[in-house]
């Protein structure tokens, strides 16, 4: 498969909030790899999960997902 690269703006209050976020990442076949930051509200996926797949796992943490795109 080929590697795929997302970014999300999620709102993200405190490090709960992004630890139930890198949760669900790291459960989730095909993302390689992932970075969370709350200061900047952002999440980066790589891997080969589906977009709408990993967009829904992210919402399904109760975040709101301000913003997403498909970088690569």
């Amino acid at each position: 498969m080929s590697e795929h690269e997302y970014k999300f703006e999620v709102v993200m209050t405190c490090s709960g909030c992004s630890g139930a976020v890198e949760r669900v990442l790291s459960k989730l076949q095909g993302v390689d790899s992932y970075d969370v930051s709350l200061e900047s509200q952002s999440v980066v996926v790589r891997g080969s999960a589906p977009f709408d797949t990993v967009l829904e796992k992210i919402k399904k943490t109760g975040k709101e997902v301000k913003s997403s795109q498909v970088v690569r």
